[in-house]
């Protein structure tokens, strides 16, 4: 799952729905039974793709899941690129590029922070399936 999916989903329990807290969904670094497993992907850089996405992102949402993998780089604002072609947002754009599409999770678990379930990623996919009980 790249970093970027990350930014996306939120908790499918249906209580969660009205709730705030059900995003972002949060990594456990700490989980035994499912260690969190990070991986470096090639991808070609694409200035505009990144220049798009960029206002579609969640920042604080980013800023806590860049956080709790242990990356402290990111600015405390959205960058506003204006015009992304320019030398001085390059340097921005290529590291948004790295982290976002580039950075895999292989492995790891996401917990909702509202009702605590826990979403397990196993072979870079994430289970978004719910048991019967909590889909009511």
């Amino acid at each position: 799952m790249k970093l970027l999916t990350a930014n996306f989903v939120q908790c499918t329990v249906k209580s969660c729905a009205s709730s705030k807290d059900c995003f972002p969904l949060h990594f456990d670094q700490q989980s035994a039974e499912m260690p969190l497993e990070l991986a470096h992907e090639d991808v070609d850089f694409n200035v505009e793709f990144i220049a798009n996405i960029l206002p579609r992102i969640e920042w604080r949402a980013l800023i806590t899941t860049t956080r709790e993998l242990g990356n402290n780089q990111l600015p405390e604002e959205k960058p506003d690129i204006v015009n992304p072609h320019a030398e001085e947002n390059l340097q921005l754009l290529k590291d948004l590029h790295t982290l976002l599409l580039e950075t895999q999770i292989v492995q790891g678990s996401m917990r909702c922070a509202n009702c605590g379930h826990i979403y397990f990623i196993r072979d870079s996919i994430p289970n978004f399936l719910l048991p019967g009980h909590l889909v009511q």
